[in-house]
């Protein structure tokens, strides 16, 4: 496709097409455009343009339709350069901050509630995903019984998260030694990142010779990247908004319907797409349909930002059809990912 520099009549007639069918799903045609915008020529001479759209790979002609249709190159364009700035209304903000202050007491429920806010506000599948802990501090660790031979252990770090795992060790250890190793490791760990913790715990820890320990020093270094990782953290995402992405024109072609339905049950696929950062100097990023690696989602659009919670970072995403409301998808994920950054940042 060639690249050519748009004239302001061209990008006038690509916002309204794209604005036009954000609103129908239906093909756009050059006489609607004429009657419900303000374009200020005939629809002779937006045909010509639509036409030259098309030309330039900004627009498609689908089946024998008089209408057009955006083309990720198309959607790119207006993302970049002619979408209206993303504004919020003092409602949807009024909204957030409530119910972000009402559930402050516990982060996992903080990102629950964000979660639900984004899909409520843009209409669309909403997925936050937990930090990634390997910047995140240690607060202490705890080693409880549950059997002679099987331990929970669980992590709690200073942003306020919880990591908890269940692990069987080779041979019985008291409820004493527990307690022992438990003080060992909170003396010598407490404080550090976690990613420190995962390099350097096997030298912080091997002089230790009591005999009666080393059971369970030996399962805390052999296990190290399993206990101190994301991986047990409530299947690393939250993902709701599913009714509302159904009831979408899209979805109502059964194949389509069985590709989001395939989506939101493999999380993980989602996650790795959100985990892809071109942009790392935005506060926002939009990737488009073809842009995304995985021929499942190439008719999806994602719009994701980060929040903080301590030094560790997570994910906020709008997931849906390239037919979305991008300008309040964008200013949803931003507001939303600084308030919930504040509202954590209070209770770490």
């Amino acid at each position: 496709m060639q690249v050519v520099e748009l004239t302001e009549r061209e990008k006038t007639v690509l916002r309204y097409v794209i604005h036009q069918f954000v609103l129908t799903a239906s093909p756009v045609g050059s006489r609607y455009i004429t009657k419900k915008y303000d374009v200020g020529f005939s629809p002779a001479t937006v045909r010509n343009i639509m036409s030259d759209l098309e030309d330039y790979g900004y627009l498609n002609h689908p089946h024998t339709s008089a209408g057009r249709v955006p083309t990720d190159k198309g959607y790119r364009l207006y993302v970049d350069s002619l979408m209206a700035p993303p504004q919020l209304k003092e409602v949807e903000k009024n909204l957030i901050n409530r119910k972000l202050e009402e559930s402050v007491s516990e982060a996992d429920e903080l990102l629950k509630v964000t979660s639900s806010l984004l899909s409520q506000i843009t209409n669309q599948l909403a997925c936050v995903t937990f930090p990634k802990l390997d910047k995140a501090v240690l607060e202490k660790i705890q080693i409880v019984s549950l059997s002679s031979t099987r331990i929970m252990i669980i992590v709690a770090l200073r942003s306020g998260l919880v990591n908890t795992i269940t692990m069987e060790i080779d041979s019985k250890v008291s409820q004493k030694n527990l307690e022992s190793v438990q003080k060992l490791l909170n003396q010598r760990l407490s404080g550090l990142k976690i990613s420190e913790i995962k390099n350097t715990l096997r030298e912080r820890i091997q002089d230790v010779s009591n005999a009666e320990l080393k059971p369970v020093i030996r399962l805390f270094v052999d296990s190290a990247d399993k206990i101190f990782s994301d991986s047990n953290k409530l299947d690393h995402s939250i993902i709701t908004g599913t009714k509302n992405i159904l009831k979408q024109p899209e979805f109502e072609n059964h194949e389509e319907l069985q590709g989001i339905i395939e989506l939101i049950e493999e999380k993980e696929v989602i996650v790795h797409i959100l985990g892809v950062n071109k942009e790392e100097n935005k506060d926002f990023q939009i990737i488009i349909g073809s842009e995304i690696e995985s021929r499942k989602l190439q008719n999806f659009s994602f719009v994701k930002s980060t929040y903080k919670i301590g030094e560790a970072a997570g994910i906020l995403s709008v997931v849906g059809p390239k037919r979305m409301q991008y300008s309040k998808a964008v200013a949803a994920i931003i507001y939303l990912a600084e308030t919930l950054s504040k509202e954590l940042k209070k209770i770490s």
